[in-house]
């Protein structure tokens, strides 16, 4: 089952580490929307106050008839917290005051953590782990913890990728460890138009003149709205059992088909750069040796976890004969161009929400 309740939020206290990122943003606007429930509280907890003053910002600013729901709860319930997931101190405090975490927290731009290695190691993995130790060493009665993952996370071969594939592993050993709190995971493909997303970027440089860049022709990535990441985080939150990684079913697209719907009949240029370091030509959101242990549950596959003394339903049948990955679901070039008309992502779409290069405020 994974047919929203309605009322899974309804009275609790949420923390969000990394609110202010775009995946926080969307996530915080939909918690607020009461549409699981009305929170208690819903805690931001980041390290950038620029970030936090401006998203503070832009709800005192949305005060309208059709947003009455979210600025009321917005005004009653939402609180901003500076601090850093390396930072144990900080971030038990707030873990205290918390019955349901979404981890957001991440460095996520590929290329940036092949060169800081040890950075990403600093938030990706030891922030996850200063959660787990907060609930373990405090004996903190928080309900769930959800790991927000990513498809590098399956067969890494980049920092980012592997970081994050630790990171679920961490959370998934912790229902050992913390038994009264459950542990779940949500991974999925590339999100459209997040910050330091490919569409961004292809819509700077259309408006730019050209030319647009694309590391390789071969180049496939699943795509999946902000909507469609929080719908997943949703997910897992509310019927993910301890261990488990929810994935969305979704569509894949070659990036040249993506660049070539966004420029349409723009007399521009698609050049060709060159793999950056640590970046796959395909993505892959479940391997194979994963998929023995992938269920069905809806409109979502779910991993059941690696680990025995982990209870689990053992009657669902496997859901696949091989790897998730984005060579093998790809759409057509016209079912590229529906997805991104349909989600609002072309360059006019773009022109008539005030010219913002971040495409986020599109999917709003």
């Amino acid at each position: 089952m994974t047919q929203k309740s309605g009322k899974y939020f309804e009275g609790k206290s949420i923390l969000i580490t990394g609110g202010t990122g775009s995946l926080g943003k969307v996530l915080t606007r939909r918690i607020l929307s009461g549409e699981m429930g009305t929170p208690r509280k819903v805690i931001i907890f980041s390290r950038d106050e620029a970030k936090q003053h401006f998203m503070r910002l832009a709800y005192l600013q949305r005060k309208a008839a059709t947003e009455e729901v979210i600025f009321h709860n917005f005004e009653r319930a939402l609180e901003f917290v500076i601090g850093d997931v390396r930072d144990y101190g900080s971030l038990a405090a707030v873990c205290a005051r918390a019955d349901i975490i979404f981890n957001a927290a991440a460095l996520k731009q590929v290329p940036s953590c092949e060169y800081f290695p040890y950075e990403a190691v600093r938030t990706n993995i030891e922030g996850a782990e200063n959660i787990v130790r907060a609930v373990r060493e405090l004996r903190l009665p928080v309900e769930a913890v959800i790991g927000i993952s990513t498809d590098k996370a399956c067969k890494p071969v980049n920092v980012m990728g592997m970081t994050k594939a630790l990171q679920e592993r961490v959370f998934v050993a912790a229902n050992l460890s913390c038994p009264g709190t459950r542990w779940v995971c949500a991974r999925y493909g590339n999100v459209l138009a997040s910050r330091g997303s490919v569409i961004p970027l292809f819509h700077t440089q259309i408006r730019s003149g050209g030319p647009v860049t694309i590391t390789t022709e071969d180049m496939t990535r699943f795509l999946l709205s902000l909507e469609g990441a929080v719908d997943t985080i949703f997910a897992a939150a509310e019927f993910g059992r301890p261990g488990e990684i929810f994935i969305p079913r979704i569509p894949a697209a070659k990036v040249t088909d993506v660049a070539r719907a966004l420029i349409g009949n723009r007399p521009i240029k698609i050049e060709i750069t060159g793999i950056r370091p640590g970046e796959k030509v395909h993505e892959a959101m479940i391997s194979e040796e994963e998929a023995r242990r992938t269920v069905a549950r809806g409109d979502y596959l779910v991993i059941r976890p690696m680990l025995p003394e982990i209870p689990q339903q053992t009657d669902e049948p496997p859901a696949l004969d091989g790897e998730y990955s984005s060579d093998r679901f790809l759409m057509d070039y016209e079912g590229t161009l529906a997805l991104l008309k349909r989600n609002r992502l072309m360059v006019e779409d773009l022109e008539a929400a005030g010219g913002e290069a971040d495409g986020e405020e599109l999917l709003r």
